[in-house]
């Protein structure tokens, strides 16, 4: 039997000898050295063992040479990426029906159908950060953890006064903290810190001394859930009225408990019936008439019905069984915050459970720092704060915002650590797409199953037509997709910054109607991405949502053709390419367009320009009867008389009436 050398068969099965010669000895076939002999027999058992493994190799071979691409990416860093043009990216989109242009976002969807095309394969962020940003996470869950510790005890109710503009919501507070008031038993005298506590038979309550809806949405924007209960103001003599309206939306969506104050009864012409009757229409019936809504007629200057008030607001809060530990360590809610002289970042935080002490530790939204001193509603300096009580505290790093939920942390040095990746997770935040809904994205972020139900604000310039436009809305949800049309809140009037917070809460879109956003609220909106449309016909605002849900509101595009370029001379210059020197003889042409080379009737080429120049000088645009320069991008196979036809995509916006 021939025999066969060891470094002839390792040539053959393309391994080093070394490899080879350890992989015989494993298979206790003698080897020496490279040089060593085997059989043929024994050298057809390695080649078999060697083929085995090949197709795994290749495969991952293959797999490792594919590129793999990260979304979000867009058209022209995915052509840069896999070093083609961009143009054969665009191209092959729209042969799918897919307008874009070369800064187009592309999601994850659209690379999966470009994946086969053009051999990539779709990635997450490397294995490696996610393992470390799943590792911190877990660190930080551990810090905050905080599992009930001793007995739970009964918790002060934290309610929010809210309603229409003069029916005397800050009346009626000022009328509780006079006659009920902490400082009347401490000697106190009550700070204007954000909240306050007043004590009825024994019971504290807490209320938010902002009044209004718009400080409690706005909180609520911010992820914070700080209220128990809403007491919601009505003057007798005037009824319910637009923002009472807003209130009750406000309240109901964020599902708290709601007691009606029908204030102002000292006033003759007072009628609480009328109150309660125009209540039913926005489906809060009285307890009197049958329903669960507890209805207390109020006067703020004789402070008649106060105390009934404040009993059904202790009821409300025994009904819901309200709890804290106050062993645990403190955490709770940010209800303001300012930058005072001579005292740094002051802060009003409600302390929700747990207790807070002078020295502790604490991480405060985005900020941190030690809890230096404490000061009470009734303006005395304390060294502890139990569940529930609203303190100023000092010592913060930075201002927080109102909303912001703040925790006891073991020491400074992990709430710093703690407070540094929440600061960078917020930074990335901002760097991704809008998540707020809009009806251009709404299909989108339905089919990803981030939304089953469309939320929507109505404003309108009379009721009749908005209580048209949202019945036409809710008819809407009798549809194909499973999609549910809600009214947050509908109204009469100007869109104010109240609706825009409320939007951010609730995730909602803005249709108005005949009417237009005040300065400010326009403002809010492009800050918090609140997609607000104005319409005067209703059909059109119908047929908006109908296409946001069908996914019919894609933007639309057309070719726009800006100029043709003659091509007199060409230059060839090493490491750059071959520039030609052009005549524009119609229109002109810009840096940014697209080009066709045309040759005897015929496009052999489409693509980008990669530089524009006149003279030696780099410039945007050439008009017509000016020669220029252009270089183009990676293509060079160019002949004197050849035809650039420059061109460019126009978005068509949908038809929306202003």
């Amino acid at each position: 039997m021939s025999k066969v050398r060891i470094y002839q068969l390792a040539k053959d099965l393309g391994v080093d000898n070394k490899e080879l010669v350890d992989t015989l000895n494993e298979l206790d076939i003698e080897a020496k050295n490279h040089m060593s002999t085997i059989t043929e027999e024994e050298a057809e058992t390695v080649k078999e063992l060697f083929v085995d493994k090949e197709p795994t190799d290749e495969k991952q071979e293959d797999s490792e040479q594919k590129l793999t691409v990260v979304p979000p990416v867009t058209v022209g860093e995915l052509a840069e990426k896999l070093e083609i043009d961009s143009t054969s990216i665009i191209t092959k989109l729209i042969s799918k029906g897919i307008m874009a242009s070369i800064n187009q976002n592309l999601n994850e969807q659209i690379l999966s159908d470009l994946a086969s095309e053009f051999d990539f394969v779709i990635g997450d962020e490397s294995q490696e950060d996610e393992e470390d940003s799943n590792e911190e996470e877990k660190i930080i869950e551990e810090i905050l953890k905080d599992e009930p510790k001793g007995d739970s005890a009964e918790r002060a109710p934290i309610v929010t006064v809210m309603g229409h503009v003069d029916h005397g919501k800050t009346s009626i507070l000022d009328a509780i903290r006079e006659t009920k008031s902490l400082e009347s038993e401490a000697g106190g005298i009550t700070q204007h810190i954000g909240a306050s506590r007043v004590v009825y038979n024994d019971n504290t309550i807490v209320f938010l001394d902002t009044p209004g809806h718009e400080a409690f949405t706005e909180m609520r924007a911010r992820g914070a859930h700080v209220t128990d209960i809403s007491i919601l103001v009505v003057a007798a003599d005037d009824g319910v009225m637009p923002q009472t309206v807003e209130a009750i939306n406000h309240a109901k969506s964020a599902d708290v408990p709601i007691i009606v104050a029908i204030n102002k009864m000292d006033k003759p012409e007072a009628n609480p019936d009328r109150v309660k009757q125009e209540l039913t229409e926005h489906n809060l019936v009285s307890e009197e008439w049958g329903g669960d809504t507890i209805c207390v007629p109020v006067s703020a200057i004789s402070k008649d019905g106060i105390d009934e008030l404040l009993e059904m607001v202790t009821l409300v809060s025994e009904m819901n069984e309200l709890q804290a530990y106050p062993e645990n360590t403190g955490k709770g809610t940010v209800i303001e915050a300012k930058l005072e002289k001579g005292r740094g970042p002051v802060a009003t935080v409600l302390v929700e459970d747990g207790s807070l002490n002078v020295g502790d530790a604490v991480l405060c939204g985005n900020t941190f720092g030690n809890v230096r001193a404490m000061v009470s509603d009734i303006g005395k300096r304390i060294n502890k704060a139990t569940p529930v009580t609203p303190v100023e505290i000092l010592g913060l790093e930075d201002i927080p915002n109102a909303g912001d939920t703040f925790q006891v942390v073991p020491d400074e040095k992990q709430a710093r650590q703690i407070a540094e990746q929440k600061k960078e997770k917020e930074r990335e935040e901002k760097l991704r797409k809008n998540q707020a809904v809009s009806l251009d994205n709404f299909f989108e972020q339905m089919q990803e199953g981030e939304h089953k139900e469309l939320n929507i604000i109505l404003k309108g310039d009379v009721r009749g037509s908005v209580e048209a436009l949202k019945e036409s809305l809710l008819k809407l949800n009798d549809n194909e997709y499973g999609i549910k049309v809600k009214v947050v809140h509908a109204g009469v009037g100007t869109i104010s910054e109240s609706d825009i917070m409320l939007a951010v809460a609730s995730n909602a879109i803005i249709i108005g109607f005949n009417v237009r956003p005040e300065n400010n609220a326009k403002k809010a909106a492009e800050q918090e991405n609140i997609d607000m449309r104005m319409y005067r016909v209703i059909y059109e605002a119908i047929e908006d949502v109908k296409a946001a849900m069908s996914g019919l509101l894609d933007p639309e595009y057309k070719e726009v053709v800006l100029g043709q370029v003659e091509v007199r001379q060409l230059f060839k210059v090493s490491r750059i390419g071959t520039i030609a020197g052009c005549y524009v003889t119609n229109g002109h042409v810009k840096n940014d367009s697209y080009i066709r080379v045309i040759r005897d009737g015929k496009v052999i080429h489409e693509g980008e320009i990669r530089t524009l120049k006149r003279f030696k000088e780099d410039v945007k645009e050439v008009q017509q009867g000016y020669e220029c320069g252009i270089l183009l991008e990676k293509f060079n196979d160019l002949k004197e008389g050849d035809i650039f036809e420059a061109y460019n995509y126009e978005e068509l916006k949908p038809k929306v009436v202003e």
